[in-house]
């Protein structure tokens, strides 16, 4: 039996990746600072550095193999919890891994706001040079920098380099959770649907699909690359993204264009992974197409 230590397990991605390690017959231990009470193996550990030797104790008394998966991170604007949630924590499941004194493989997921501009009509290779925008996808490189400094010095380590997840239990302040929220709000009380702008391309992929690509990662013989790109990769535009959602939903009412977007999506009109590599290392690739993942999201949040 795999076992595994998840953190962020209570979060959008992690919920799902726990769901696919289970059945997948993995014995997983989710870590966090608050209980997680659907977890029969919980352990309430804040990580970070002054907790490390907890969680190198954690790992150790696994007594064999074990795989660390981490879906924890930070989004949003202030600094310093960008910092700790997205380059101390990975430095603390570093170190925790490569002093646990059983053999420890380390799957962290990252993101493709790490890149920034991409050329239009071309897709984002590992091996591409990176200019992230803005602290949160910075902060995002600097943590992946740590594991893949970690990974040349030994450790078996990955970062999975996520596109723009999508599926059931979105949160409501990413693109499709919000535009769900619209729609109900609508719908139930009236008035139009306000989104941004709907010219950025992005490569938009199931949540499920994630969580299929971290099982691959914990199950993989060796880990070649230390960052392999997780995506649909396909380029698909905002404004079908929520075409088809109004479609799923039945939505006939008003909708208005509010804005030209966020500054992001200004700098960064363009985002396509190339997910070869992940395909040839994993053996793994995308399932869902983009109608279905957005019908079970409204179907999951009505």
């Amino acid at each position: 039996m795999m076992r595994v230590v998840l953190t962020g397990a209570g979060g959008f991605i992690g919920r799902h990746v726990w769901r696919a390690l289970t059945d997948a017959g993995a014995r997983v231990t989710t870590v966090g600072r608050r209980a997680l009470p659907d977890s029969d193996r919980h352990a309430c550990l804040d990580v970070k550095p002054s907790t490390g030797a907890d969680l190198t104790a954690l790992l150790a008394a696994e007594r064999t193999p074990v795989v660390l998966v981490n879906c924890a991170g930070t989004t949003g604007a202030d600094v310093a919890a960008l910092a700790a949630g997205n380059v101390a924590l990975p430095a603390t499941l570093v170190a925790a891994a490569a002093r646990a004194g059983v053999p420890a493989r380390l799957v962290h997921l990252g993101s493709a706001a790490e890149y920034g501009p991409v050329e239009p009509g071309s897709s984002a290779r590992e091996g591409d040079p990176v200019r992230p925008v803005g602290c949160y996808a910075r902060s995002k490189l600097a943590g992946t920098r740590i594991v893949g400094a970690a990974a040349r010095f030994g450790l078996d380590a990955v970062v999975l380099r996520v596109t723009n997840p999508v599926g059931p239990g979105a949160p409501t302040d990413s693109l499709s959770g919000t535009l769900v929220a619209q729609i109900r709000r609508a719908r139930d009380h009236g008035g139009p649907v306000r989104i941004g702008g709907v010219t950025a391309v992005r490569d938009f992929v199931d949540v499920r699909d994630v969580a299929a690509a971290v099982v691959a990662a914990t199950r993989a013989p060796a880990l070649v690359e230390p960052v392999l790109n997780v995506g649909s990769g396909r380029a698909t535009t905002v404004r079908e993204l929520v075409d088809t959602m109004l479609d799923v939903s039945g939505y006939r009412g008003e909708v208005r264009h509010d804005g030209g977007g966020s500054a992001r999506s200004a700098a960064v009109p363009w985002l396509r992974a190339d997910i070869g590599a992940a395909v040839r290392v994993l053996g793994w690739r995308p399932a869902t197409d983009l109608r279905t993942t957005l019908t079970d999201l409204w179907r999951h949040a009505t």
